[in-house]
């Protein structure tokens, strides 16, 4: 192989191996992608209403609302730049209080409030004027107290609380009133007998007795004498009767 042909295979490979860099070099930048919700004058916007994105005074992207909210990705024009723009949105015909600057690949969930008309002028703030004042007066009387506002709804039973200690005992009560006598039992069975004491002693004889020793049988042999006579006497009279 000769040096031109060594030389030309050299510079066919360079520019193969710088052509990737090349393509990539005029790839256009990616879009940033917004959305969210939008309202307008302090409402939802309504479904179809347009919203729209401007940068240096031109719309650079436009979409409408569904379910109030809004979803649109801002592309860069071939030849022109958004790099570190300000986006400015409008829903319908108001222009929305956010603001977002263009950042290639970039975006966010911006939720837009839009108000009716041009955008308000931002206020200046004055200064202070400085002016004498005098010495602060006295305080005032206090204001009747206000009228008592209703009573709130009843809270939701609390837990129980621990159990207390228990209580010392208390004292003795009266005593009750005596019962009613209860019926009388049965009488019981008679016991055995015991048994037979022992013969006591003689007693001694009576001085009457005594005397009358004698006298004693004579009465006795009197006393049959007489009661022989007796039923005879009664023998007779019955068989009397009989004749």
């Amino acid at each position: 192989m000769t040096k031109a042909k060594l030389l030309a295979l050299m510079a066919i490979m360079a520019m193969v191996l710088a052509l990737p860099a090349m393509v990539l070099a005029q790839a256009p930048p990616r879009p940033a992608v917004f959305g969210g919700s939008a309202t307008l004058d302090g409402v939802t916007a309504a479904d179809g209403t347009a919203v729209t994105a401007t940068i240096d005074g031109v719309v650079a992207a436009t979409t409408t609302l569904s379910g109030g909210n809004y979803a649109f990705s801002i592309a860069q024009p071939p030849g022109s730049s958004y790099a570190g723009k300000e986006i400015i949105f409008k829903v319908g015909t108001g222009s929305a209080a956010q603001k977002a600057t263009w950042t290639a690949d970039g975006g966010d969930i911006l939720n837009l409030t839009a108000v009716s008309g041009p955008p308000p002028a931002t206020a200046i703030p004055v200064p202070p004027v400085a002016s004498a004042v005098g010495p602060a007066g006295p305080a005032g009387a206090a204001g009747a107290s206000g009228v008592a506002g209703p009573a709130g709804a009843k809270g939701d039973k609390g837990d129980a609380g621990a159990t207390g200690n228990a209580g010392a005992a208390g004292s003795a009560g009266a005593a009750g009133i005596d019962g009613t006598a209860g019926t009388a039992g049965t009488a019981g069975a008679a016991g055995a007998a015991g048994p037979a004491g022992s013969a006591g002693s003689a007693g001694a004889d009576g001085a009457a007795g005594k005397a009358a020793g004698g006298g004693g049988m004579l009465s006795i042999i009197a006393l049959i004498v007489a009661v022989v006579a007796l039923v005879a006497a009664g023998g007779g009279i019955v068989m009397g009767g009989r004749r």
